[in-house]
């Protein structure tokens, strides 16, 4: 009987470091493929090293379309590295190109959680906290919007490249079929939206310098929007944004709207 091939130690550790540059070659065709099949080439070289056609049809599969959040990626890549090992003990046997259907399958629920916590949550809120605190010159600022950013995201990356290499496929499986991975979105997407809308107050600037005349005295314009609905304007402005956006406005023609309308309201003396 053939010796069982089986990925060592030191193949997976170089595995998993490669896929720091997942986004190293990206092109509009096929996404990350090439970052992807570079990840994987350690494992794919030490499986089908007396296999030259197999090592071929290997890289040729891993070259297909990925896209996804690199955070969540490890546990697909993982996930392909014990198929390989499948695919390479059972040669002929094993139906190889579930392999590339398994990785097209978990692309988008993994994208959305890795788009939701990273980009979406964790994120967030360090701009959120770490930006006020760089503005007033503290330090500090930068640094806990890195760690907010690196700590949660490397803790995910190991521990999904783990499971994923130990059995990955009845893991999701699992938390798909109990309803956990859908729960774990939703409560991510809503975690970034109210911190989202809890930084408008502190991120977008609109106060009105005007005055009106009641009975001889000048009473400033803001102070009675203040005391209608405090931070009213940033929340409408905002609002109006996200509204063009929606309706298919370019972020580009919102940007520059935005600085006519300030220079409007400054020559009038409104702001």
């Amino acid at each position: 009987m053939a010796e069982e091939k089986k990925l060592g130690e030191g193949t997976l550790r170089r595995v998993f470091n490669r896929h720091y540059q997942l986004l190293s070659c990206f092109n509009y065709e096929r996404q990350m493929s090439t970052g992807y099949c570079y990840t994987m080439l350690p494992a794919l070289r030490e499986l089908y090293k007396d296999d030259e056609e197999g090592l071929n049809q290997a890289v040729k599969r891993h070259l297909e379309f990925f896209n996804c959040a690199t955070s969540t990626s490890p546990f697909i890549i993982g996930l392909s590295c014990a198929m390989e090992e499948e695919n390479a003990n059972n040669p002929g046997e094993y139906d190889s190109s579930s392999i590339t259907s398994v990785k097209a399958a978990l692309m988008g629920p993994l994208a959305g959680i890795g788009d939701s916590f990273f980009w979406g949550t964790f994120r967030v809120i360090g701009a959120g906290v770490g930006a006020p605190m760089a503005v007033a010159g503290n330090v500090f600022g930068p640094i806990f919007y890195a760690l907010l950013n690196v700590i949660p995201s490397e803790v995910v990356r190991r521990w999904g490249f783990k499971i994923g290499y130990a059995g990955g496929g009845k893991f999701l499986e699992r938390v798909s079929a109990d309803g956990t991975l859908d729960r774990l979105t939703e409560a991510a997407r809503i975690m970034g939206l109210v911190v989202i809308g809890a930084m408008i107050p502190s991120m977008v600037v609109l106060s009105l310098g005007a005055t009106i005349d009641i009975n001889g005295a000048q009473v400033v314009l803001q102070d009675i929007i203040d005391q209608i609905c405090p931070c009213l304007l940033p929340a409408l402005l905002t609002l109006g944004c996200y509204k063009l956006l929606k309706r298919g406005a370019s972020g580009t023609a919102v940007m520059f709207g935005l600085l006519a309308l300030g220079v409007i309201l400054a020559a009038l003396g409104l702001v």
